[in-house]
Parts: structure tokens; sequence; C-alpha cells
């Protein structure tokens, strides 16, 4: 039931995970200027930004 709701909310907005994905690899950017410790060095936001993006787009064409 789960699985359902979210193909069908990923079939609706095929874009939105790699937008997001945009959004987390942009927030790491930003985020190298300040010195906020090891959010800043292990660049978090980049490696979740790749992975969301590329789950999204093999899930949008998989969902057509």
């Amino acid at each position: 039931m789960l699985l359902d709701r979210i193909s069908s909310f990923i079939s609706r907005y095929k874009g939105l995970p790699t937008m997001i994905a945009v959004a987390l690899v942009a927030l790491n950017f930003v985020l190298q200027f300040f010195n906020l410790g090891w959010l800043s060095t292990s660049n978090l936001f980049l490696h979740l930004g790749i992975i969301v993006g590329l789950i999204g787009f093999l899930l949008a064409e998989a969902l057509g």
C-alpha cells in the first residue's frame, strides 16, 4: 500500500527528486563557506543530493 502511494506520487511529480537533489547540492556548496565543523567538511548534502538524484531519475524512468 505504501509502495503504491509512493509510486503514484513519483509518477505525478517526476522532476521533484531531481529538484530536491539540485537543492541539496547547492546547499552543500553554500555550507562550504561557513565553518560548521563536520557538516562542512564531510560534504554530507553533496552525497545525499547525488543519491537522491540518481534514485529519482531511475524511478522516473521506471514509472514512465
